[in-house]
């Protein structure tokens, strides 16, 4: 029996409201209730004084670019990534080459995770054949072959009778449908948000209407379907406003929002650095307040990295030119730890809550929780460690971060996945 015993953390579980200092005792990759005092001598022992132990982190939207796009990066890439940020558990996205919109793509997929994942990996497929908006993809078969959700993320589905029926076979077969909001016809060679730091760079303005029209057209989707439509990478204060008066009227609506539409604005953009360009885009100041207060009340219900690796010659080029995406598996913790904790004083708990067990919740994910008989996913860190981040030096294959070579204030010490350490605080351990 394999048996490992974390002591002296401050133990925080939002799902069991458990929070004070104590022990996590695994036995087989599963937590147990305690030890008996054989088992103490024979465990392996972690003393986690001064560091905070909680459920792994989770993640809903990541890109992990495998099969096809594996220059950018890879599951075992992306996974190690994952693990040196805290995250158990990763929800990867369809748009590969090919698309996962056929049940041979996930068996490749589920292949790959089972031998180069560090972390627990979950596909989804996609809304749509090719993610051309055009035709549904086999929602069954997808179901079938191990999806979590299906999305065309990258791509939002225009045709809205093509959306009402897909959302209508999605609740058939009991799959969350995450979208990717944004009108297509009000984006065409937009840049950045649109406004006044727009019209002084000279770039193309991305207005707010194109992600609150289909904000709105989901929630009446799921008003008249029943629904669960996810609404993925929030960047509007009218979008929050809409989520929240849908969600008091009961419509089945979650969202989520990223670290870095909680962090920055569309002010960082003045030096036209292309690691600060992301879909949706960097919006104003008070946009930033309102998805904060959004996650403050409930209308938004968590935190994903939207983690979309690009190499450094995709990247540098001219504004326009340069792909969409930011990383953020690495940053994710640090960057929200301050954002919501240090500066909009949410307790540590309520922080946890947001990347633990409410995303594991929206797509029925097991873990989130440091409960006995629960897999023995737990992150330990320190939320008071300074450290220098550098995205070359970083797990991921590509180093497109907005936080590159910026000090950050909380670091993850140890990963364990089902039990076993696979990130030590500086490597990877296989």
């Amino acid at each position: 029996m394999s048996l490992l015993w974390i002591t002296n953390a401050r133990v925080i579980d939002p799902a069991a409201k458990r929070n004070a200092r104590g022990n996590l005792f695994i036995a087989d990759g599963r937590f147990v209730a305690g030890f008996s005092a054989g088992q103490k001598k024979s465990a392996k022992k972690i003393d986690a004084r001064g560091l905070v132990a909680c459920p792994g982190l989770v993640d809903i939207h990541v890109h992990l670019r495998e099969p096809g796009q594996t220059h950018k990066e890879t599951i075992q890439t992306g996974s190690c990534a994952a693990a040196a940020g805290g995250f158990t558990t990763v929800v990867c996205m369809p748009n590969t080459s090919p698309v996962a919109d056929n049940a041979g793509t996930i068996e490749y997929i589920h292949n790959a995770i089972e031998h180069d994942a560090v972390v627990h990996v979950h596909p989804t497929g996609c809304i749509t054949v090719g993610q051309k908006g055009e035709q549904l993809a086999p929602t069954g078969s997808l179901k079938r072959a191990g999806v979590v959700a299906i999305t065309d993320d990258g791509h939002c589905v225009q045709n809205n009778e093509l959306m009402r029926c897909a959302v209508e076979y999605a609740k058939m077969f009991d799959l969350p449908v995450m979208d990717h909001c944004q009108d297509e016809a009000m984006t065409q060679n937009a840049a950045m948000n649109e406004g006044v730091m727009s019209t002084r760079l000279g770039l193309r303005g991305w207005p707010h209407a194109a992600e609150d029209v289909i904000v709105s057209r989901n929630v009446i989707l799921s008003t008249y379907t029943g629904a669960h439509i996810h609404l993925q990478h929030i960047s509007s204060k009218y979008s929050v406003d809409i989520i929240r008066r849908a969600k008091g009227r009961g419509v089945r609506i979650t969202a989520e929002a990223t670290p870095h539409h909680l962090a920055l604005t569309e002010a960082a953009l003045v030096g036209y650095d292309p690691n600060f360009k992301m879909n949706p885009p960097l919006r104003t100041e008070e946009d930033r307040r309102a998805l904060i207060e959004g996650l403050r009340d409930g209308t938004i219900d968590c935190v994903a990295t939207d983690h979309a690796p690009h190499t450094d010659y995709e990247k540098d080029k001219e504004f326009d030119y340069a792909p969409f995406g930011v990383i953020g598996l690495e940053t994710a913790l640090p960057v929200v730890l301050d954002v919501l904790h240090r500066q909009g004083k949410f307790s540590l708990p309520d922080v946890i809550a947001l990347m633990t067990h409410k995303p594991a919740r929206l797509l029925n994910l097991p873990g989130g929780t440091l409960a006995a008989d629960a897999v023995a996913d737990v992150t330990l860190f320190d939320p008071d460690e300074k450290w220098l981040y550098d995205a070359e030096a970083g797990f991921s294959k590509s180093g497109n971060s907005p936080w590159h070579r910026q000090t950050l204030t909380g670091r993850v010490k140890t990963t364990i996945v089902s039990g076993r350490v696979v990130y030590d605080g500086q490597k990877i351990v296989t």
